[in-house]
């Protein structure tokens, strides 16, 4: 097993530091570890993130750790980020000239076409949803993006499965396969309760009707801890995330690259 989104203590939610993280993944006798904290803005502040002056600082950690432990696991350097259009140039800005392997888009807020600012956590109607939808589909179509993280973590709110909640599946859905675009099938959704939803009784995410179309789409999927702590990296959450892709048989990827 590998994993391509690992937070550390940097972002103020999360603990252990990066090579506690790689020392964990020795030990789960993994052969690639990813890391992808929440990545910083230079002029923004969304909270819960490392402060934009010491990302020089986490990417030359992570470059020094790829050198002692190179003969024991493959490490590379990421981020998990949002997408705001205004900011295309510091995409590319950090894929080459910070060096970064890839950037993961983690879609938590975005700008709607009103220019209002969104948080997914707080969705006001499904009419949210498909503007989330939007927002990772014009992310996926700027080939930033290794991959799509949790795009189905709109579910964590409490609605019905409507007509908005379909279309939003669909054009994440459709836009992941025009593009080949991996989208990521997050353990973490199980580490958080079960509980009653209006559509039954549930995890927040993964959520079954979205990774059923996804399987009919043959989409590229792999599966992600969403580590918040090492002893995270590989544990049953991961592992029931891995059974649960053979069962619904989506085509799971091992690597990224």
């Amino acid at each position: 097993m590998n994993n391509y989104h690992t937070h550390t203590y940097r972002c103020f939610h999360a603990y252990g530091t990066e090579e506690d993280y790689v020392q964990e993944a020795i030990r789960q006798n993994m052969q690639e570890l990813g890391f992808s904290d929440h990545g910083p803005f230079p002029h923004h502040d969304y909270g819960l993130r490392m402060p934009y002056e010491t990302l020089d600082d986490y990417l030359q950690t992570i470059d020094a750790l790829k050198e002692k432990y190179r003969d024991r696991i493959r490490l590379y350097k990421g981020l998990e980020i949002e997408y705001y259009e205004d900011q295309l140039p510091y995409y590319h800005r950090l894929l080459t000239e910070k060096g970064l392997d890839y950037l993961a888009l983690g879609a938590h807020s975005f700008v709607n076409h009103e220019g209002t600012f969104k948080n997914i956590f707080f969705a006001e109607s499904t009419r949210d949803f498909t503007e989330y939808a939007d927002n990772i589909c014009a992310a996926i179509q700027t080939g930033c993006f290794r991959f799509v993280a949790h795009p189905d973590l709109f579910f964590l709110n409490d609605f019905p499965i409507d007509e908005n909640t379909e279309e939003a599946c669909r054009r994440i859905i459709q836009c992941a396969k025009e593009h080949d675009t991996i989208l990521e099938f997050n353990a973490n959704g199980y580490r958080r309760s079960r509980r009653m939803y209006a559509d039954g009784l549930r995890f927040p995410y993964p959520h079954e009707y979205f990774w059923q179309q996804a399987a009919a789409a043959d989409i590229r999927v792999i599966v992600g801890s969403d580590c918040h702590a090492p002893e995270q990296v590989c544990d049953d959450h991961v592992r029931f995330a891995h059974e649960q892709v053979q069962r619904l048989h989506l085509h799971e990827m091992e690597t990224i690259f």
